[in-house]
């Protein structure tokens, strides 16, 4: 379906991505030897040593003889207890946070099978769409999933997650916190949030359960406006997105909205399919590594959309949700309304380890068709508009309060009277 122009980098890609968290199905081991350097020479067959490895060896020896004596201090003096499995992965987690990204992370086993099962739209967990804020760390509960175990637990939109399971995780990569809240189905895990108008931190004691992550949901507004919200870009989106623009078209859908508002966005190559369903025949995205290495994506021309289109988006918008926004306005075939989106503009790679395990890292930006880098700054709309004061604090807006898709209904309904 797609015409792929790979040069190099972003690998054997089943991209699984948090925007584009990319999964790599495999892992070159770099000096699988003794790490030393060195050069073999064609008479004698010996190893002639270069004063880089030699002294790549003298620092290796040193970090080996400080870091034994740190756990030796540890074991001696350390009130607790600590085993030599969290040693490790406490030094692996340390070593991706010296990068200072807060999109690069090590994962335990546990956690990378936990964040691989929710990309496949069901999991057992509280039920609740989080963010995280890049600069600060700060956790937010964006929308509890309506009558899951973290709305009947009384969890708000806004709730700043504060701890869980008297952990504090402000700061920690959201995959990893999420994977904290998730659980054996009837299990409970207590979350503590902070929100606004309390005093005093909340404990919410919530009972884990089967999770279905409703990621399409669509219907058929007034004068025939078709109307589809999407959570999350999951495996399962593209063929419930393609199902809900057939059955809308069945049903004489003259207009569409897509409600891409509070969506972190997902797999990158969900948000590639689900464009080439929209766009005429040409370059959907690219992505630049830095050594230059771009990858580009083409929808073809088999199939477009022709209708009046808008696309609602907001502050929450990130990610692949920003890929489908910034092609549509690229293209010119839909109308923007909303708010500023969240500006996320770079890609993770999520590489398997050889134990389960996995380290994702930042490897590329990337690029709308126009050649458009939006990290940090976010889509701007067309129209722009601000949810009405009060809304953003409802787990539940209904269509006729909601000023932003309202909006959008306007500008779709002048289209259709031109």
């Amino acid at each position: 379906m797609k015409k792929r122009f790979l040069s190099g980098l972003l690998t054997g890609i089943l991209c699984t991505v948090l925007i584009g968290s990319v999964v790599l199905l495999g892992f070159d081991r770099l000096g699988s030897g003794n790490g030393t350097s060195g050069a073999i020479s064609e008479q004698t067959g010996k190893t002639e040593q270069t004063s880089e490895g030699l002294a790549a060896d003298q620092e290796a020896a040193v970090f080996d003889k400080k870091l034994t004596y740190i756990k030796s201090i540890i074991n001696k003096y350390y009130l607790g207890e600590v085993t030599e499995e969290e040693f490790d992965t406490g030094i692996l987690k340390g070593l991706l946070e010296a990068l200072e990204d807060p999109y690069s992370c090590y994962y335990t086993a546990e956690e990378y099978a936990a964040l691989m099962e929710s990309s496949d739209g069901v999991y057992c967990g509280i039920g609740s769409l989080v963010s995280q804020n890049a600069s600060t760390g700060v956790i937010t509960i964006v929308k509890p999933f309506v009558d899951g175990p973290a709305y009947k637990a009384g969890m708000l939109p806004g709730d700043i997650i504060y701890k869980v399971n008297d952990t504090e995780v402000t700061g920690t990569d959201l995959s990893t916190v999420v994977s904290q809240m998730k659980g054996e189905k009837g299990t409970n895990v207590t979350v503590t949030v902070v929100r606004e108008g309390e005093d005093d931190p909340l404990d919410l004691v919530i009972t884990r359960d089967e999770i279905e992550v409703p990621t399409v949901e669509y219907e058929m507004l007034d004068n025939n406006i078709g109307y589809i919200y999407i959570m999350e870009f999951d495996k399962v989106t593209v063929s419930q997105f393609k199902s809900a623009i057939d059955e809308l078209t069945k049903q004489g859908m003259q207009g569409l909205v897509v409600d891409l508002r509070d969506n972190p966005g997902g797999l990158y190559d969900s948000a590639v399919a689900m464009l080439d369903r929209m766009l005429p025949e040409g370059l959907v995205v690219y992505t630049e590594t830095k050594d230059g290495t771009r990858d580009e994506e083409y929808s073809d021309d088999k199939e477009s959309f022709d209708l009046p289109l808008a696309v609602l988006i907001n502050g929450n918008s990130a990610s692949a949700s920003e890929i489908f926004a910034g092609a549509i306005q690229d293209y010119g075939i839909g109308t923007l309304v909303g708010t500023q989106s969240f500006g996320k503009g770079i890609v993770q790679s999520v590489i398997p380890l050889y134990d389960g395990s996995a380290v994702k890292i930042t490897v590329s930006k990337y690029y709308t068709p126009n050649g458009r880098s939006i990290h940090q700054t976010g889509i701007t709309p067309d129209v722009e508009v601000e949810l009405e004061e009060g809304l953003s604090k409802q787990v539940v807006i209904t269509h006729e309060e909601d000023n932003q898709l309202q909006k959008a209904v306007e500008v779709l309904l002048d289209q259709i009277k031109q």
